[in-house]
Formats: C-alpha cells, sequence, structure tokens
C-alpha cells in the first residue's frame, strides 16, 4: 500500500498465479447512497453512471471514444456497483494494456463533464431500474431504514433525479470523489514497482480540487452505533409477487466485532444448509411456510459493507398462514440453534461451504482488487482477503449459538410482503434487474465479493445500467 502526495491510497498486489497475462484495477470510493444531498436520493447512483461516458462530447473523454469502448477494444471488461456506503469501479484487461487502462481511468475521473443531455440519457436509465428492483431488495432497504433512520438505498429516487442539474451532480463529483475518499487496488501479472511508477505518473492530479465544505462519510450514518431499541419494528407492508414476509436483524460491526460478526455468517449458512430446508417444511399449530431464504450483509454479500448491515429473512406463507405465525416458526428455528449445542458435523459443513465458495472465487482478479479496495476503505485493521479462511475456521458452535441468541434478543424489523394484482404489459423489451445500482457496459463472466452468506452461492452481481 502507498500513498499519493494528494492522499490516494495505491494498493498492488502481484498475483500471475491467478491470472497470468491478466490484471484488474478497482477504484473504490467513499460516496454511496448514504451521501445523496437531501431532495436529490439517487446523486451517487448517477455519478457511477456518468463514469461511463458513451462517447466523447462534453463527457470525460475528449477523444470521442467511451471508456467502455476502449476497455473493449483492448480486450477488456468493465464494471461498476454503487452501494449505500460505496461506489466500485473495476476493469481487467491484458496485463501488457494495463498502463493504457490506468491512464484511462484517471482521464474519466480528471475530465469528469457530463452535459444535461447526457444526465437525462442515464436518468431515465436508473428510473427503469428503480422500477425493476426485485422484492428482495425493497425488503432490506426497508429494514434498514426502519433500524437506522437516515440511511438511504443505492438506488435513488426517480423523481428526484428528474430535475437534477449538471451543476449538482458535479458539485456532488468535486466534493465526494477526492484522493482522500479513493483506493485504487491494480492486482494480476504485474509488476508492483512499474504500475506504482505509471499510477504516480496518470493520477498527480486526481482528486486533488476540493470545494468548500468537503464531503464527509455520512458520518452519522456509518458510525452505525446502537439499533433503535424497539424489540420489534413493524414496517409498511410491501408489494410482492407471493405473500410472505421478511425479518430484518442487526449484524455487529465487522471491525470492531470482528469474531461475532463471522459467527452471524457462519450462522446464516447453517440456517441455509440445513436449517431453512427443514424449516420450510414445518407445520405449527396447522401454519406453514412455502420458502424460507436468509442472507447475511448488504444484499447478500457479507464483508462488502461497513456498519450498520442486516441479516435478513424472507419467508414465504402459505394461505392461512399470518403473519405473526411466520415469524413465530422463524424464531423457533433460531432458539433451537441458540440453545445448542450446534452439532459439530452441522458446524463444520457450513464452515467448509463459505471457505468452497471463497476459494472459487480465490482466482477472480476482479473480486481481489474490489476487495482490496473496499478492505483499505471500509474495514480498516483488516488482515486482507488471504486472512479470512483462518478467520471462518477459528468460529466456534458456541459462537454461532450467540449470534442466534442476539438476534433473538436484539431489534428486529416485520415486514409483511403482500401479493397485488399485476396488469400485462403491452410487449416492451425490459430487463430483469437485481437488488443493487450497477453498471455494467461489457459482457464479463459474473464476479462474487469475496464471501457471501446465504442459501445460494450462485454468482451474483449488480444491476444493468
Amino acid at each position: 500500500m502507498s500513498v499519493l502526495p494528494g492522499g490516494l491510497r495505491v494498493c498492488v498486489e502481484s498475483v500471475p498465479q491467478y491470472g497470468r497475462g491478466l490484471a484488474a484495477v478497482a477504484l473504490t470510493v467513499a460516496a454511496g447512497g448514504d451521501d445523496d444531498p437531501a431532495g436529490r436520493h439517487g446523486t451517487a447512483h448517477l455519478v457511477e453512471h456518468l463514469m461511463f461516458p458513451r462517447s466523447g462530447g462534453g463527457s470525460a473523454d475528449p477523444t470521442g471514444e467511451g471508456y467502455a469502448a476502449l476497455v473493449a477494444g483492448a480486450g477488456g471488461v468493465c464494471n461498476a456497483e454503487t452501494h449505500r456506503d460505496h461506489t466500485v469501479f473495476h476493469t481487467t484487461v491484458p496485463a501488457e494494456s494495463l498502463p493504457d487502462a490506468l491512464a484511462w481511468e484517471a482521464r474519466r475521473l480528471l475530465g469528469f463533464a457530463p452535459t444535461e443531455d447526457v444526465i437525462r440519457t442515464e436518468t431515465d436509465v436508473i428510473g427503469e431500474e428503480i422500477r425493476g428492483a426485485g422484492d428482495a431488495g425493497r425488503s432490506w432497504e426497508s429494514a434498514l431504514g426502519a433500524l437506522y433512520p437516515g440511511s438511504r438505498d443505492s438506488f435513488g429516487t426517480a423523481a428526484e433525479l428528474a430535475g437534477i442539474t449538471a451543476g449538482e451532480v458535479e458539485a456532488f463529483f468535486r466534493a465526494h470523489y477526492t484522493a482522500r475518499r479513493m483506493v485504487l487496488s491494480v492486482v494480476g501479472d504485474v509488476d508492483p514497482a512499474g504500475v506504482m511508477a505509471v499510477v504516480r505518473a496518470v493520477f498527480a492530479g486526481v482528486g486533488v480540487i476540493r470545494v468548500a465544505g468537503e464531503a464527509g462519510a455520512a458520518e452519522g450514518i456509518r458510525a452505525a452505533g446502537e439499533a433503535r431499541a424497539a424489540r420489534e419494528i413493524r414496517t409498511a407492508p410491501l408489494p410482492s409477487g407471493r405473500p410472505g414476509v421478511a425479518v430484518g436483524h442487526p449484524l455487529p460491526d465487522p471491525v470492531a466485532d470482528r469474531p461475532a460478526y463471522l459467527a452471524q455468517a457462519v450462522l446464516a449458512q447453517v440456517l441455509g444448509r440445513s436449517r431453512l430446508p427443514a424449516l420450510a417444511r414445518s407445520a405449527r399449530d396447522g401454519h406453514r411456510l412455502t420458502s424460507a431464504t436468509v442472507t447475511c450483509g448488504y444484499h447478500g454479500q457479507w464483508l462488502a459493507s461497513a456498519a450498520p448491515d442486516l441479516t435478513l429473512a424472507v419467508l414465504g406463507r402459505a394461505p392461512g398462514t399470518e403473519v405473526d405465525a411466520a415469524v413465530g416458526i422463524w424464531r423457533s428455528v433460531l432458539r433451537a440453534v441458540a440453545e445448542g449445542p450446534l452439532p459439530e458435523a452441522e458446524h463444520r459443513r457450513a464452515v467448509n461451504s463459505l471457505l468452497v465458495a471463497w476459494h472459487r472465487q480465490a482466482d477472480s482478479l476482479p473480486t481481489r482488487a474490489v476487495a482490496l479496495g473496499r478492505d483499505a476503505l471500509l474495514l480498516p485493521g483488516s488482515a486482507g482477503p488471504d486472512a479470512l479462511p483462518a478467520e471462518l475456521r477459528r468460529t466456534t458452535p458456541a459462537e454461532v449459538a450467540a449470534a442466534a441468541r442476539a438476534l433473538l434478543e436484539g431489534p428486529a424489523t416485520v415486514t409483511e410482503l403482500a401479493p397485488q394484482a399485476r396488469t400485462v404489459p403491452t410487449a416492451r423489451a425490459h430487463t430483469v434487474l437485481t437488488a443493487r445500482a450497477g453498471t455494467e457496459l461489457a459482457p464479463q463472466a459474473r464476479t462474487v465479493p469475496i464471501a457471501r452468506a446465504g442459501t445460494e452461492l450462485a454468482p451474483q452481481k449488480g444491476t444493468v445500467g
């Protein structure tokens, strides 16, 4: 890790065994939904989109060729995601094209100047993403907002973005995309000394322009503190394709209380691998659940966000099963784990499943680059992604039981998922979106964050922009 004179942190890792002949670049910025100005919810998401200029006219690419086109022309791919507390851009290219990719990355930062026409185009795209957000995403955001008032989702609000001006967008960029709030990570078949020489040359002026009152990192929300004290917080019902209920629980701070946080990740895996299948088939006083999933961390990604964060259970309700009955079944399963002891074999299977998922991703260059940037920006003091397997193995059955007790004894949100009659739209092309803001501008193999807990370990990424 090096720090440029302006404050930009740069992390370079030579791992040719994970990508012979390739290199990945990740730019992680401490700017997300929580930083959106009042009345302009979605500004961070919009800036993410505008970092991918489609053409040079009035954009960050004065040559007339968009960033994505330049990357694709080199045989590479690029992507980005906006989160609650950060935005991350990642690009993978042949190692021989890395100096060019770094120059393009710096140039779009230095030349950020979107036109009104481009802004209107991208706000329309974001509006489509918001309308297409899935049920799970809305449940997650509802739970976080109830437990931690003031937190903002990463998508934004179409009505508030409709009137945003180029001046407002540029002011947000100048305030938040400063050197001290960014980490540049480069991973792959690279020479660290050579990479640093290029970075010092092309990033010398990046992020050094500041405005009066430079933005902080939404400290009031991100400091997290204690979740609201009420034992159970009922939120407004949300429309859903089928009847259900979402139950949200606060997670421990992954920096200040990392062992307890990792125990929650293992607990989610225990529930997903062995307890939830039985839960979905269970009967209690004639009530039944049709499905049950649990995810740990930001929209199912753990160690991908600073505190505050959530564990979220989404339970499908059979006809006649009321919300309270479904929540009671969920709590009964938590009590069974809390009263333990958790069988050693069940605990080992849960930990091993997380380790398998980690090792399957360990050779993904963009995943490593993103993880290094997030660790440096959001999780100070982290030993890095390669230390995670040993940390997971140290988690004990007793700690998992304590994690279940913490969910039972702490505050929780309950959100009814209520079906609504759906109208059949006229035939037109549309895109199904996941519950995270993001931009994809070139085909690529999808990557997952360095670790993820839940009932499904399939790759998942942000929304298409």
